[in-house]
């Protein structure tokens, strides 16, 4: 769906994007991340065809970036981090305007369609100026869905929301996935991409790692399985470290702290050597480290 090969942009002597190489498959939702001026919005400009590439190529949705800009552009929607609104205009009129030139078969039952499912139909005939920043973002979504994309590309889209309205947009992209559509997200919430995201692209002017959530935190981490006892000592520990599949194992007050690959497989081994030796388990859980714990980890070595 869409498809970089050594992608690159500079700006005189600034380099923004430095060959960049990767694939968003279709159907998914990828997550872009990276601090700010890593040239994650100029990434975002060369595969919507806004801004054309110093060198390397890339594919979307079957066209070719740089030969076939128009039929990109039509076949992509785009929230932009500042989206522009007509504000003496109304809402309605502001998204028929883009009805219009994106030649929409249904103008109208569109425009009523994406204002409704955002829930700003009550508010149609209101000026988009008269609009909190919550509300014109929300409305900028709906201008990205009027053509009904494949690919949507979404910069920050929850930024200013309040946590009702951030929902509805998490529910909103969950449904546009289940529709089959792509979905390419920047975003500063870390959270809200490791909700959202199928895989996620950490990139710092160019790629660092690219990798499902879960994998990434297996990668940097390690994974991690804490055996809550009535009593822990050094005796319990010392048979477990011997098992082949552990990494480590550390005692901290009544719990097993043990890293090792595969806990689906081999918890039950760990389990019944514990039982075995006498040990009472309260409860047994993983040690999950957060995506943003990955995520500054691999700036940080960047």
């Amino acid at each position: 769906m869409i498809k970089t090969e050594n992608l690159t942009k500079s700006f005189g002597s600034t380099l923004a994007v430095d060959r960049l190489t990767m694939e968003v498959h279709e159907g998914e939702v990828f997550g872009f991340l990276g601090p700010n001026g890593a040239g994650k919005t100029t990434t975002v400009r060369m595969l919507t065809s806004l801004i054309g590439p110093t060198d390397g190529t890339a594919i979307v949705n079957g066209y070719a970036v740089g030969k076939d800009d128009t039929q990109i552009r039509r076949s992509v929607g785009i929230l932009t981090e500042t989206p522009g609104m007509y504000d003496n205009l109304s809402a309605e009129y502001n998204l028929r305007i883009y009805a219009n030139l994106y030649e929409v078969k249904d103008p109208k039952g569109q425009v009523e369609k994406y204002l409704r499912m955002l829930g700003l139909w009550e508010r149609r005939f209101d000026e988009a100026g008269t609009f909190s920043k919550g509300m014109k973002q929300k409305l900028a979504i709906a201008r990205a869905l009027l053509h009904e994309p494949r690919i949507l590309f979404l910069d920050e889209p929850t930024a200013s929301l309040d946590p009702e309205s951030a929902h509805l947009v998490h529910d909103f992209i969950a449904e546009l996935r289940k529709e089959g559509r792509t979905i390419f997200l920047c975003t500063h919430n870390l959270d809200e991409a490791d909700r959202l995201c199928d895989r996620i692209g950490v990139f710092k002017t160019h790629l660092l790692v690219i990798d499902t959530p879960d994998k990434l935190r297996s990668q940097i981490f390690g994974r991690k399985v804490v055996f809550h006892l009535r009593s822990a000592d050094e005796a319990l520990a010392t048979p477990i470290r011997s098992m082949p599949f552990v990494k480590d194992v550390k005692v901290i007050d009544n719990k097993l702290v043990v890293m090792m690959d595969d806990p689906e497989t081999h918890n039950p081994n760990i389990v019944r050597a514990l039982v075995g030796a006498g040990a009472d388990i309260q409860f047994v859980g993983e040690l999950r480290h957060s995506l943003e714990d990955v995520y500054l980890q691999l700036v940080k070595n960047a």
